[in-house]
């Protein structure tokens, strides 16, 4: 049972369970994934209509736990995670089940790395263990939609699991409804996963243009000039099934913890995203008289608020957290693991680096950094001229390097200029042929 985000909110609540019971008389249990941690009410609700609940979750508690018959709960690993545990134990208890002990690890790894968990400790075994199962899956609705994202099975990897299969499973419950996406991932006829991709595909480019247009009429609003400790919008036209994503967005461009309300008449829905360093679901939670019901973890939480108290909100919440957010936190810093010469960058060093995947949040990509490089040639591509194009040269070695982003340097970085470069290495095949390249993450 997947709850209709715009009329049941997120989770478990007590109209959700009225409702489940009323579909399904029998119902003696309801288990829980990734939701139902601070769902007091919705347990208080089932256990007097005579069901047991299994919580499992990995938000962060409230003042007081659920009534629930059985709670599975850490902040250490994510919700499908904490599923794909459960269902390991529920089989170890029905032997002749026919499943497999890795069944099911492809869906933990998606969930795990889409919900932007650091790939360490049992989260990167489930990244590195479910995305050698993605890589092999059969799911016809998984394959299906790998056709329709144009991602070529055996070569996923967290980048294609965060930026082109997450967004379309995602998108259908921020517009519609999630329930074809359960479909899809579900589906064994590969006619009905065509059609399901295809729908997903198209839901999604829908989510992004609602997106778009939420940031467009978002960054009007933002005072780049005064940019206050913390940025809090809302609007009676921003669609609360993308608020999230916005303000993600706007955390990447501002670099500040961001907070976006989709207004409503009597209630508003929030959606706030962080920062490194600062613990959002605490400081809202300072102000738990303040909103009706909400939950999430240190860099992300969702609330529901009564729409006249936005600005009394707004206010104490920007004076709060403006005493914790230094000038120190709010700048924006690239680590770099190690200074390195072009004369070391050879295929036994990448081949080490391939290691450390898959790399992500916690465990991120080696970043190297060289000074004084010579620039050999320099170009800008892309339909906007947005990225650059370089050739660089260090210690007699050429190596080619591409700059996502760097296009508004061209004029400043000519050949014959010296630059240094912050950069992690990659692989580039193109005819058939392999070479060594760098993927520039910052220049100065």
């Amino acid at each position: 049972y997947i709850p209709e985000r715009f009329n049941e909110g997120y989770g478990l609540n007590a109209r959700s369970v009225k409702n489940i019971k009323s579909q399904n008389p029998d119902l003696k249990l309801i288990i829980t994934v990734d939701n139902g941690i601070v769902a007091n009410d919705g347990v208080k609700k089932a256990n007097e209509l005579g069901i047991d609940v299994i919580i499992t979750d990995h938000h962060q508690k409230g003042k007081k736990l659920p009534k629930a018959y059985a709670i599975i709960h850490t902040t250490l690993i994510g919700g499908a995670g904490l599923a794909w545990i459960l269902s390991r134990e529920i089989k170890r208890k029905f032997p002749n089940l026919n499943i497999k002990k890795k069944d099911g690890l492809e869906l933990a790894a998606m969930g795990t790395i889409s919900d932007q968990f650091p790939l360490i400790g049992a989260n990167r075994s489930f990244a590195k263990y479910g995305l050698e199962a993605l890589n092999e899956t059969k799911r016809s609705g998984l394959l299906s939609l790998f056709e329709e994202s144009t991602i070529e099975k055996g070569k996923i990897g967290t980048y294609e699991v965060n930026f082109m299969i997450a967004p379309r499973l995602n998108a259908m419950g921020r517009i519609v409804h999630a329930i074809d996406s359960l479909r899809l991932i579900c589906t064994k006829d590969p006619t009905k996963a065509r059609e399901l991709a295809q729908l997903l595909g198209k839901t999604n480019r829908e989510r992004q243009k609602v997106v778009n247009e939420v940031l467009l009429h978002a960054r009007e609003s933002v005072d780049e000039k005064n940019l206050g400790r913390v940025i809090i919008l809302a609007h009676e036209t921003y669609h609360e099934g993308v608020i999230g994503l916005a303000a993600s967005k706007l955390v990447e461009r501002f670099y500040r913890p961001t907070i976006v309300l989709s207004k409503g008449e009597k209630y508003s829905k929030a959606s706030a995203r962080s920062i490194t360093g600062f613990n959002i679901i605490e400081a809202l939670r300072k102000m738990e008289d303040m909103w009706v019901e909400g939950g999430g973890h240190p860099m992300a939480a969702g609330f529901t608020i009564e729409t006249a108290k936005i600005d009394v909100f707004r206010k104490k919440f920007s004076e709060a957290a403006g005493s914790i957010l230094t000038d120190e936190l709010l700048t924006r810093r690239l680590k770099v693991d190690l200074e390195i010469d072009f004369n070391q960058l050879k295929w036994e060093l990448f081949g080490a680096l391939k290691d450390f995947e898959p790399t992500g949040i916690g465990n991120p990509t080696p970043t190297f950094v060289t000074y004084d490089v010579e620039v050999l040639d320099a170009r800008v591509v892309g339909k906007d001229a947005s990225h650059l194009k370089l050739t660089l040269r260090k210690d007699d070695k050429v190596i080619k390097a591409i700059a996502f982003g760097f296009g508004k340097l061209s004029q400043e970085i000519t050949p014959d200029s010296h630059v240094d470069i912050a950069y992690t290495l990659q692989e580039n095949v193109w005819n058939n042929e392999r070479k060594l390249e760098l993927k520039v993450r910052d220049i100065q």
